[in-house]
């Protein structure tokens, strides 16, 4: 459903977000190693989401990537997929027509509506520091 870019980069920002719970900044390779992505495909993604101040990066020594814990339960998911996916899966057709609407459906229209309508209801109420802290006591995991 979502891009690899949009699934890599929700990765990292979750992993970031823990390891900035637990008060450590992290580096472009060991996030890579964790969320099993390749460096440069994360290190573009880092500096998007570095752009659009969902993350933060620190250069030199101590340098990497944090999230203040006062931000974590600002950022919603949908801010994540809105900066590496924009906003077609939050509007677009599921078929990917351009002039899909209530007015001229596509054959999936009224089908994926409410599907759409609760995937972004879920990515507007879901907060960065819920899926850490779901990281940090166990009952989550990015890696198998």
């Amino acid at each position: 459903m979502f891009s690899k870019t949009c699934e890599y980069g929700i990765r990292a920002t979750i992993f970031i977000a823990f390891q900035s719970y637990q008060g450590n900044r992290i580096g472009l390779k060991e996030i890579a190693k964790k969320i099993d992505s390749p460096e440069a495909f994360t290190a573009k993604i880092l500096q998007i989401l570095s752009r659009d101040n969902i993350i933060n990066s620190i250069r030199g020594v101590g340098g990497g990537f944090e999230i203040p814990k006062e931000n974590m339960k600002g950022i919603k998911l949908a801010q994540i997929v809105s900066s590496l996916d924009g906003d077609c899966i939050l509007t677009g057709c599921l078929l990917g027509l351009s002039n899909c609407s209530e007015d001229h459906p596509c054959p999936m229209h009224d089908k994926f509506i409410s599907i759409r309508n609760d995937l972004v209801y879920m990515l507007e109420n879901t907060n960065l520091e819920e899926l850490a802290l779901g990281i940090k006591t166990g009952d989550t995991f990015l890696k198998y």
